[in-house]
């Protein structure tokens, strides 16, 4: 039950922060946030001590994602 619970505010929250301004996402279910997000079409590489996440080029939420993780990623801890 935890689990669900942080789940769920994690997925709030992103919504909230990261995902405002976006017509189809920012009042979106979790399902629509799990199919459009979640579930992304990228390939995870190292190199030189560097993580790069490459998104799919014809991915048509690519632009959200990236602005929500730049929006995310510019929180202060």
């Amino acid at each position: 039950m935890l689990a669900a619970n942080l789940a769920a505010d994690l997925d709030a929250w992103t919504r909230l922060l990261g995902l405002h301004d976006q017509p189809g996402l920012a009042h979106a279910e979790p399902d629509t946030m799990r199919y459009r997000l979640y579930h992304l079409p990228a390939r995870h590489t190292r190199h030189a001590r560097r993580c790069w996440l490459t998104l799919s080029r014809t991915w048509p939420w690519r632009e959200a994602f990236q602005t929500c993780w730049h929006r995310l990623s510019a929180l202060p801890a």
